[in-house]
């Protein structure tokens, strides 16, 4: 993966436009524009140590490839680079990065002429707490992703039930349920109207719980 190099001063002096402050302090938005403006490495190792976890471990799970994540991970910031112009202020970064991303994985996945089999579980430090939220809906305990699934067990099975659904239904659930963004955000990223969003996952819903109630039943 893209590797920001160590700040050899902990309070680097800011860039054009914004008053003295740590880089830490500093959005995302700000940290694209002032790349954008100076091309100063310095804001795009901050942005890319800002993501690299989050967004590899997003691919991870995606393509079911870590190897290939990377890979994507690295072409994503590159896409970054290259058409930082097309940013528009008053958006937010989070939601474009993944638009980014998502595009480049689906490029990854047909260069490959196959679509890979997703496991969820080929990603060692997946964070169980993100993927309770879909167990409670699954169960009828909650509506919106707020508790962490009980067992282990549970957790891992919920993770090989989203890897078998549909691309499009696994893709808005990885969205939305694990990597958190808004219904909204989910739309944007994928390109489709929101309310195609929600219907696919009312969709993956739907057959989660008949997957869930088919195990509990057996």
């Amino acid at each position: 993966m893209v590797r920001s190099r160590r700040q050899q001063d902990e309070h680097p002096p800011l860039a054009i436009g914004l008053q003295l402050q740590p880089v830490e302090n500093m959005s995302d938005e700000e940290l694209l524009l002032e790349y954008r403006a100076t091309r100063s490495q310095r804001w795009f190792e901050t942005l890319v140590q800002r993501y690299e976890h989050e967004l590899y471990h997003y691919l991870a799970r995606y393509l079911g490839d870590a190897t290939l994540a990377e890979d994507v991970f690295q072409a994503t910031f590159l896409q970054l680079h290259r058409k930082g112009e097309q940013f528009e202020e008053g958006r937010k970064v989070r939601p474009w990065l993944y638009t980014i991303a998502t595009n480049q994985a689906i490029d990854a996945t047909r260069r490959e002429k196959r679509h890979r089999a997703v496991s969820l579980n080929s990603v060692t430090e997946a964070h169980d707490g993100e993927i309770g939220a879909m167990g409670d809906i699954l169960i009828g305990k909650a509506q919106e992703p707020s508790q962490m699934m009980e067992t282990a067990d549970s957790c891992d099975w919920t993770r090989g039930a989203v890897a078998n659904l549909p691309d499009q239904l696994r893709l808005v659930v990885e969205l939305i349920y694990f990597q958190q963004l808004k219904y909204r955000e989910a739309a944007d990223v994928l390109s489709l109207p929101l309310g195609t969003v929600k219907s696919r996952m009312h969709t993956a819903i739907i057959r989660l719980n008949e997957a869930w109630h088919a195990r509990t039943a057996a």
